[in-house]
């Protein structure tokens, strides 16, 4: 219901390809951190946001969303369902194409705020998952 196919292709392949994966830290045993090295091996370009800042994967990182000097086009959210909603607030308010929360992250209200702005969303889905079938 909240991952139909065409949405999750619009996303991977058209939204753009710079991708704030919020939750993102160097911590290694994290999932952001696995899904952004897979996201950078099919072209993205990943940008952390973490309250921390670290830079990750090559990438600068930033404490928020607002804090990001450039164009963001994909918002991807690796934060507990109950945070969830603002980040996707704070992703229509910096103009980002998408939204994207992870596996587990399920906030329908978010996910009509964000539809109603306009963006792309997709819930309780993994895009390391999803982009290598993108060609299947």
């Amino acid at each position: 219901m909240y991952a139909d196919d065409e949405t999750i292709r619009r996303i991977l392949r058209d939204s753009g390809d710079t991708w704030a994966v919020v939750g993102l830290s160097t911590n290694r045993s994290r999932a952001a951190y696995g899904v952004a090295e897979v996201l950078q091996r099919f072209g993205k370009r990943v940008v952390p946001v973490h309250p921390k800042a670290e830079r990750v994967h090559g990438e600068d990182g930033y404490a928020s969303l607002a804090d990001i000097p450039f164009p963001v086009d994909v918002v991807d959210v690796f934060v507990n369902s109950e945070l969830a909603g603002s980040v996707a607030d704070e992703a229509v308010a910096a103009g980002a194409r998408a939204v994207w929360f992870q596996l587990g992250v399920v906030d329908p209200a978010a996910y009509d705020r964000a539809r109603a702005a306009g963006l792309d969303m997709v819930m309780d889905r993994c895009p390391a998952v999803e982009i290598p079938a993108l060609d299947r």
